[in-house]
């Protein structure tokens, strides 16, 4: 036998989806993130379908699917052995395509990305 009337009910079904989407939806990725025993500078796919990101600096399980829009930025200008590059650069690279750090300090935090 439920405890509830349909007014409470409706509440807090309201309620509960606002939270799980709150968390799920509308927050806004974190970056840099600690998840485990690691630090983050984009999305990440662990055991998913689909990257995902913290909605807090130190996860504590708030987190979100990564939309376009999350995925990790380059910064310009970042320092890059004794260079600083303004933009997207292909020194260093293997194959010779363009890629950026995600940080300032490429040679301090090792973080990148390849350009679109």
């Amino acid at each position: 036998m439920s405890h509830f009337g349909r007014e409470q009910k409706s509440a807090c079904v309201f309620l509960c989806l606002s939270v799980i989407f709150f968390f799920s939806l509308d927050g806004k990725c974190f970056f840099p993130f600690y998840y485990r025993d690691g630090i983050f500078h984009d999305c990440v796919k662990f055991k998913a379908k689909h990257k995902w990101c913290s909605l807090n600096e130190t996860y504590q399980g708030y987190w979100k699917y990564c939309s376009e829009d999350d995925f990790a930025k380059c910064v310009f200008p970042f320092w890059y052995r004794h260079l600083i590059y303004w933009e997207c650069t292909n020194d260093g690279d293997a194959f010779g395509k363009m890629w950026c750090s995600l940080t300032q300090n490429y040679n301090k935090h090792k973080v990148w990305k390849y350009c679109d």
